[in-house]
C-alpha cells in the first residue's frame, strides 16, 4: 500500500487535510476534482449543469481510473465512492482513509452549495446525499476518522497517527 485515499463529504477537509497529510509524509498529493476540471477545461459544476449528474459521475470515474500513482495522497470528490470500479482500482494500491463528519459539521462548513460542484440532483436534500453516501464510505474505508470538531492539524494528526508510518 502505497497510496493514501482520503474520501468523505463535501466540506469534510479532503483536499485541506489532504496537502498537509503529504508533506509531512514526504508524498506527492491529487486532487482529483482539480484534475476533472483540468482535463475537461470546466468547473465541476458547469459540467453538473451543462452535462447533467449522469455525465458527470462517468466523467469523474474515468478520471479515477486514469489514475496510476505511487507514493500520493489523493483526495477524491465526494462522489467517488458511488463508482464501485473507481474505489476497486482507488483500493488495489491504497489505505483509504473516510474522514467522517457529522450532518451538522456539513452544513455548518459547506455554504456554496449550489458553486461547490456537489452531485445533488434536482429536490434532493443534502441529508438524503449525507444518508445515501454514508454506508458507502464505510463500505471502502480503511480507516474512519471522525473529524466533525477535529481542527485541521488536528484531523492530520489523528491520520498519521491511524497510519502508523
Amino acid at each position: 500500500m502505497n497510496n493514501i485515499v482520503l474520501i468523505g463529504m463535501p466540506s469534510s477537509g479532503k483536499s485541506t487535510v489532504g496537502v498537509i497529510v503529504a508533506k509531512h509524509l514526504g508524498m506527492s498529493f491529487v486532487d482529483t476534482d482539480v484534475l476533472l476540471q483540468t482535463q475537461n477545461n470546466r468547473r465541476l459544476q458547469d459540467i453538473i449543469n451543462t452535462d447533467g449528474i449522469d455525465k458527470f459521475l462517468e466523467i469523474e470515474e474515468n478520471t479515477v481510473l486514469s489514475l496510476n500513482l505511487c507514493n500520493t495522497v489523493i483526495a477524491t470528490g465526494g462522489s467517488a465512492v458511488y463508482s464501485e470500479k473507481a474505489m476497486k482500482h482507488l483500493k488495489a494500491n491504497a489505505i483509504v482513509v473516510y474522514l467522517n463528519i457529522n450532518m451538522k459539521t456539513v452544513k455548518r462548513r459547506l455554504r456554496n452549495i449550489k458553486t461547490r460542484g456537489v452531485v445533488l440532483s434536482p429536490g434532493q436534500t443534502l441529508e438524503e446525499i449525507y444518508q445515501k453516501r454514508k454506508p458507502l464510505y464505510e463500505k471502502y474505508a480503511d480507516i474512519i476518522i471522525d473529524s466533525s470538531e477535529n481542527s485541521i492539524d488536528e484531523t492530520v494528526e489523528a491520520i498519521i497517527e491511524k497510519l502508523d508510518f
